[in-house]
C-alpha cells in the first residue's frame, strides 16, 4: 500500500426525492472505493442511512447523534474499510441557536497504524464567517489534542467536511495558516489547492439541484491534512471530484464530493 484514498461528501439528507437518489449514492460510493470517507447531512432515521451504508458497502461506520425529533435527524458519519478503534463527537458553537452542529472523530486502525479522522458540517449563511471561525477553532483544538495523544502515528490527523466557506474566507485562511492559526504550530493543508485542477467547485450551477442559487460555483467541501507531519506520509498526490455523473439519469446529491489520495510510506522493515 503506497496511498490511502480519503474522501468527503454531503448526502443532502432527505431532500430531492431521496428514494430516487439512494441507488445513485450507493453506486457512486462503490465506484469511488474510498478507504475512509466522511459524510455529512446523513439521515439517521427513516431511513437509517449509517446502517444502510454499513450493510450495503460492508464498511465500519460511526455517526454523531441525531436530534430529539423527526426534523433533526441530520448527522455526520465516518465509514472505513478498516476497523475503527474508538470514536467520539462534540457539539460546536452555534451562537443563540439550539445545538445542532457537531464534529465527529474516529481513530481508524489502518495497516500502518492508528489514524485520527475528523468530519464536520459547519454553519451555513453568507454572513456567518465569524461563527464558522469559532467552530473551526474548536475543531483545531481537538485535532491538536489527538495529535499529541497519538504523536508516534505515521499518518497525520485529517479533517474532511462541508465547511460552508470558500477558500479565501477568513475562517479558511486561519485554518490553513494564511493568518494566525487557532493553535500555534498547527496548520491544515487544503489538498485541492495542492494537487487539484481548476476551481474545484463542489456547489455548482452544473448540478441540476442547484437551482436559482444566490451563490453557486463555490468550493465548500474539503479534504485537509494537518501539518507538521512525517513527510511524505499524508502528502496529497491526486484529487478529484465525484458524484458528477448521473446514475440512471439521477444525480446523487446537491454537492459534488471530493476524494484525495494521500501518500503512505511506512518505515523500512
Amino acid at each position: 500500500m503506497d496511498s490511502i484514498r480519503l474522501a468527503s461528501w454531503n448526502l443532502w439528507w432527505r431532500h430531492g426525492e431521496l428514494p430516487a437518489r439512494e441507488p445513485a449514492i450507493l453506486s457512486t460510493l462503490r465506484h469511488l472505493d474510498a478507504d475512509v470517507i466522511g459524510l455529512q447531512e446523513v439521515c439517521s432515521r427513516e431511513p437509517d442511512q449509517p446502517a444502510w451504508l454499513r450493510d450495503e458497502l460492508g464498511v465500519n461506520v460511526v455517526a454523531s447523534p441525531d436530534g430529539a425529533d423527526d426534523q433533526h435527524t441530520i448527522v455526520n458519519m465516518i465509514a472505513s474499510r478498516w476497523p475503527i478503534i474508538e470514536s467520539d463527537w462534540r457539539w460546536l458553537d452555534v451562537g443563540d441557536m439550539p445545538k445542532h452542529r457537531t464534529v465527529l472523530w474516529a481513530q481508524v486502525d489502518t495497516p500502518v497504524g492508528p489514524w485520527d479522522v475528523f468530519t464536520t458540517h459547519l454553519s451555513h449563511g453568507f454572513d456567518q464567517s465569524a461563527l464558522r471561525s469559532r467552530q473551526l477553532d474548536e475543531i483545531a483544538a481537538w485535532i491538536d489534542e489527538r495529535r499529541r495523544a497519538n504523536d508516534s502515528a505515521l499518518l497525520p490527523p485529517v479533517l474532511v467536511g462541508d465547511l460552508n466557506a470558500v477558500p479565501d474566507s477568513d475562517e479558511i485562511r486561519r485554518l490553513t495558516g494564511r493568518s494566525a492559526p487557532a493553535v500555534p504550530g498547527l496548520v491544515l493543508s487544503d489538498c485541492w489547492e495542492h494537487v487539484g485542477t481548476g476551481d474545484g467547485a463542489t456547489y455548482s450551477a452544473s448540478n441540476p439541484y442547484v437551482t436559482n442559487s444566490a451563490w453557486p460555483e463555490r468550493r465548500l467541501d474539503y479534504v485537509m491534512v494537518s501539518w507538521p507531519r512525517r513527510r511524505p506520509n499524508g502528502n496529497p498526490v491526486a484529487t478529484h471530484r465525484f458524484g458528477l455523473d448521473p446514475v440512471d439519469d439521477v444525480i446523487a446529491s446537491d454537492h459534488w464530493g471530493v476524494a484525495v489520495d494521500l501518500t503512505v510510506a511506512p518505515p523500512p522493515g
